[in-house]
Order: structure tokens, then C-alpha cells, then sequence
């Protein structure tokens, strides 16, 4: 088992959620969050004064998958979550963690609760 996490631009949030649902991952937790890399925030202008922001807004997506599916997981949001034919920085980033184990709230454990 894995935890995929995945940090993507807004505005591809419903492209990757539908890839993803298609191939038969429908489980995933969705947070907004902020941040910067490569990019160092943007220059934006309100009311005609311009200023710096230093956070920009992006997409965080927990995915937890069993084996079988982390392949496909991370190639899916790597495919659908590129802008243009090679990506651009502030793309996004994926991130894979090992799970030691899943737990429902009712009690079911291991492959079967994820």
C-alpha cells in the first residue's frame, strides 16, 4: 500500500479527477493549499497597484492505493496534470510514501479498507 501525493495546479483538478475515476481510483482526499518552488510567487496587479505574491495556490491530492494501482495512479496525474506537451515549472510534484497499513473506522484492515 501507498500514500500518492500529489501537489497540481487548480485548474487541473477536474481533468485529473475524471482520469482518475476512469481508472477505477475514486478514493482520494482534495485540500487547497499554497506554496512555492522554482516560480517564487508571481507579480499580480489590484486596482491598478501592482504587488508580489509570495504563495501561489495549488492543489493538494492524498491518494491511497493499493500496489496494483500505484503504477497507473502516477503515470495518469503525470499525464493529465502536464501543461503543454513537456510540462512547465509549477507543474506540480507527485509524492510516494509507503503505508504501513489501512484502517476503517468500523475495523476493516489492510488492502481491502483502502
Amino acid at each position: 500500500m501507498k500514500l500518492v501525493l500529489a501537489i497540481i495546479q487548480p485548474t487541473k483538478l477536474a481533468a485529473v479527477r475524471e482520469a482518475l475515476q476512469r481508472i477505477g481510483v475514486d478514493r482520494m482526499t482534495v485540500c487547497d493549499s499554497q506554496g512555492f518552488g522554482r516560480q517564487r510567487g508571481q507579480t499580480a496587479t489590484y486596482r491598478g497597484i501592482e504587488y508580489k505574491t509570495q504563495l501561489l495556490r495549488k492543489i493538494s491530492l492524498e491518494i491511497f492505493v493499493n500496489d496494483d494501482f500505484l503504477d497507473r495512479t502516477v503515470e495518469t496525474i503525470s499525464r493529465i496534470a502536464r501543461t503543454g506537451s513537456e510540462g512547465n515549472i509549477g507543474d506540480g510534484k507527485i509524492f510516494v510514501l509507503p503505508a504501513d497499513e489501512a484502517i476503517t473506522i468500523d475495523g476493516q484492515r489492510g488492502p481491502g479498507a483502502v
